[in-house]
């Protein structure tokens, strides 16, 4: 019996790579030295903690998790949708201006070079359909209707997916997020919905093979130690979430003030095809976890999810924004292999070897 654990993302980038973004930005040809020192020290990093799938860390993901494939892109403005934090700040999205709508990037490249360096399976993070609809503006675009949009925005996400799929991704995580957001924005649920159905229309396009590698992540954000809506109870999301036709579930537990009456929503709710990673430790709780504390919170997951369906994953990527400086690499390794020590000792008492 085998319990998988998983990463989400990201981990904080070194001080000096930060540091050398703000002063040169983050295109300049002579910084290429230290992204490239950056993955490889941060996927040997992974491996020592003895994590069985690891990240580049999105050491090279471009400004953040959630607009990396579009950030810099001509027919767009600064000034699109923003996502507001509890510390107090806020995030914005950029805008679309004109059609039609390409990515600048795709995921796939950050996995050819993560996987030069990488000894153990690499999955690989992509942003959702639904977090990038919301770069199309109130007012339509002229000559550029919603629906072609859309259309772009599917083909654009399906070969993205693809393409790592193709390349050996383990898995590839659909980042999710806005999930939560979306009841705080609008608690009708009909934006929640249409987020469903829009991404749904995109997992329609793989073969149920193919969604068994592909999983969805949500989590009520994470940026600076703090969400932005950890106030929506999960009972307003998940069983939504469970509608969507991926085959795996990362879901942020470990911050949660009542994790019991989460997993009696997931136990309800998920299908007898879905695995649910859940979340045993959390990157904007400054402490790290102990490798018991882990071990409990697995064996707790394991009296409301079927051990065979089960995985442990973190809460969040370390740092989804590449500027966030509040949790150090150090913490986020410390806190990755209490996972991997703590999903084991679970395992052992579960019955496992």
């Amino acid at each position: 019996m085998i319990v998988p654990t998983e990463p989400i993302g990201s981990i904080p980038r070194p001080l000096r790579l930060i540091e050398a973004i703000a002063a040169r930005g983050e295109n300049d040809p002579g910084l290429k030295p230290l992204y490239e020192e950056a993955i490889r020290d941060t996927i040997e990093q992974f491996e020592a903690t003895g994590s069985p799938v690891i990240t580049d860390g999105e050491q090279r993901k471009y400004h953040n998790f959630w607009t990396y494939c579009v950030h810099g892109l001509p027919n767009t403005a600064p000034d699109g949708f923003k996502i507001p934090f509890s510390a107090g700040h806020v995030r914005r999205m950029p805008r679309l201006t004109a059609g039609p709508f390409r990515y600048r990037r795709h995921a796939d490249s950050y996995l050819d070079v993560a996987m030069r360096y990488a000894h153990v399976p690499v999955k690989q993070a992509v942003i959702s359909p639904s977090a990038l609809s919301l770069m199309y503006p109130a007012e339509e675009i002229p000559g550029y209707p919603r629906d072609q949009f859309l259309n772009d925005l599917l083909h654009e996400h399906e070969t993205e997916i693809r393409s790592c799929l193709h390349k050996g991704a383990h898995k590839v995580q659909i980042d999710f997020t806005e999930g939560r957001l979306a009841v705080k924005i609008d608690p009708t649920g009909k934006l929640l919905h249409s987020f469903i159905d829009l991404n749904n229309l995109a997992l329609s396009r793989f073969s149920a093979d193919e969604c068994r590698r592909i999983g969805v992540h949500t989590c009520p954000g994470s940026d600076r130690d703090s969400t932005h809506s950890g106030d929506v109870d999960y009972a307003e999301l998940l069983p939504s979430l469970f509608k969507l036709k991926a085959g795996n579930f990362y879901i942020a537990l470990a911050g949660e003030k009542d994790p019991v009456r989460v997993l009696k929503i997931i136990r309800d709710h998920m299908k007898a095809d879905q695995r649910v990673f859940a979340g045993v430790v959390s990157p904007i709780d400054p402490r790290v976890e102990t490798p018991e504390e882990v071990r409990d919170r697995v064996l707790e997951a394991a009296r409301y999810i079927p051990v065979e369906r089960l995985g442990t994953c973190d809460d969040c990527g370390f740092s989804p924004f590449c500027d966030d400086t509040t949790t150090t690499r150090e913490t986020a390794f410390a806190k990755i292999r209490s996972r991997v020590l703590g999903t084991a000792l679970a395992v052992k008492l579960l019955g496992g070897n």
